[in-house]
């Protein structure tokens, strides 16, 4: 039996990728803040209940994922797989009106919540036997290129990175592998707005395509299903006639 985490996931690309999991092999627990979207995904996902666990968990809080795992281990005794998905971003403003508060709930959520997620996730992973697991992060195409007035999301989009490649560097003599998958313009709750039009480097508004959030959930299921002698330390999945490669 294969075990997997999977923030975020009552909703979005976190349900699509627990859907595609399960079909794959995988037991999943749901992490989310939202204890009734966590249930009613896995119900819909796993109405026994069998191969599902809806784990209601603020990730920001290092004391409440190290509970949050201590449940997943209790349940199945190992985990093979961590997707470090959950994330939030900021309302789009000028970069000087960020709130305080608002800066500390995308940094709590995307970074320090996929930080504490992979300390406990490395933990187990050097723990069990056989020793190692996989960790995959969505870094999204922030992680490399911003929108205008999205400072608190890009930071910690391009942290991520960081995350990555620094986890994947530590993780290499345990046998835990490190990747990342950045996504562009999923169509999820967050990329609604597209649809009337989003702000482009030059100032005007913009309608953007979105994909199927399917798309992402098998290229999440290939990243998965490779043995961890190998890695996809990076992948890309975008909307192709989204305005990312070249100037417009």
């Amino acid at each position: 039996m294969k075990v997997a985490i999977v923030t975020g996931g009552g909703s979005g690309i976190g349900k699509a990728v627990t859907r595609t999991l399960l079909v794959d092999g995988f037991s999943v627990a749901l992490f989310g803040r939202r204890e009734t979207v966590l249930h009613d995904a896995a119900r819909s996902i796993d109405p026994d209940g069998e191969r599902t666990l809806a784990v209601p968990v603020d990730i920001g809080k290092r004391s409440a994922v190290e509970n949050a795992f201590a449940a997943v281990i209790e349940r199945w005794g190992r985990l093979d797989l961590l997707v470090n998905n959950a994330g939030v971003g900021a309302p789009s403003v000028p970069l000087e009106d960020i709130t305080a508060e608002q800066w500390d709930q995308v940094v709590g959520a995307n970074l320090s919540g996929a930080f504490f997620c992979t300390q406990f996730a490395f933990r187990q992973f050097k723990a069990q036997q056989p020793m190692g697991g996989r960790i995959i992060n969505n870094g999204s195409i922030s992680a490399t290129t911003p929108r205008p007035q999205s400072s608190p999301y890009a930071a910690t989009k391009h942290a991520i990175t960081g995350l990555t490649k620094a986890a994947a560097l530590d993780g290499r003599p345990f046998n835990i592998a490190v990747g990342q998958i950045d996504i562009g313009n999923a169509g999820t709750e967050m990329t609604a707005g597209m649809a009337k039009g989003v702000l482009q480097a030059d100032g005007s508004m913009a309608v953007e395509p979105t994909i199927e959030v399917d798309h992402i959930a098998r290229a999440v299921s290939y990243m998965a299903s490779l043995p961890l002698e190998a890695n996809t330390f990076t992948m890309t999945v975008m909307a192709t006639q989204m305005p990312f490669v070249g100037r417009g």
